[in-house]
């Protein structure tokens, strides 16, 4: 694996704990953002990667 590859890698496995903590958030019951301000952020780390 190249380390463009790799890096790539890190930064899908780092926005998958971010969407799973956001769903433990959720199933707790805890409120976070608008859907406009999450989609934002997906937009920002989606470009990231």
């Amino acid at each position: 694996m190249d380390i463009q590859s790799f890096h790539r890698r890190e930064k899908m496995l780092a926005l998958r704990e971010e969407l799973i903590a956001v769903e433990e958030d959720k199933l707790a019951g805890r409120t976070g953002c608008s859907l406009d301000e999450l989609d934002a952020y997906l937009d920002e780390m989606i470009a990231g990667v």
